[in-house]
């Protein structure tokens, strides 16, 4: 290759020239450049470090309010629904209390109607009974053509009604 021939002086110079610029900027590049980027590198690493530990301990703050606020939440919860059965214990034992009260009012109202329907039903059958011997005795009366002893009519009237109200 005529590019390296060593015996041409120009091609010497420039190898040296090139080994001197190789080790000056070597050295300025290991004494001066290296040491600043290396520092700044460092100065990063720390940085981050420090903001991955500012951002565990606000994810640790931030997890211990979750939980706080779920405990919080659940006794809430757990006190509502306390409050609640309690009303609804309350409104039941209530309303048992008016439904007692008024079953006890119904019945002493059904059994006072009961009282005047016997008491009607007396009146009424006892004249009824008064009718139906009136009505036998003139029936009897038309259809045989005279009038019946007056004692049998009644008697055969309440035969009659007894064998009904069985």
């Amino acid at each position: 290759m005529p590019q390296l021939d060593f015996g041409n002086p120009l091609l010497l110079a420039q190898v040296v020239w090139l080994g001197i610029i190789f080790l000056v900027l070597y050295l300025l590049l290991s004494r001066w450049a290296l040491p600043q980027v290396g520092a700044v590198l460092a100065h990063r690493a720390e940085t981050i470090a420090a903001d991955l530990d500012v951002a565990r301990r606000a994810k640790e703050e931030a997890d211990a309010a979750v939980a706080e606020l779920t405990r919080a939440t659940r006794e809430a919860h757990a006190g509502a629904q306390a409050e609640i059965a309690a009303a609804v214990a309350a409104a039941k034992a209530k309303t048992d209390a008016e439904s007692a009260d008024l079953n006890a009012k119904l019945d002493a109202q059904i059994a006072a109607a009961e009282e005047r329907i016997a008491v009607a039903r007396t009146s009424a059958l006892g004249a009824l009974e008064q009718v139906a011997v009136e009505t036998a005795r003139e029936v009897v009366g038309r259809l045989i053509g005279s009038s019946l002893d007056p004692a049998l009519v009644p008697q055969a009237v309440a035969g009659v009604l007894a064998a009904r109200a069985k």
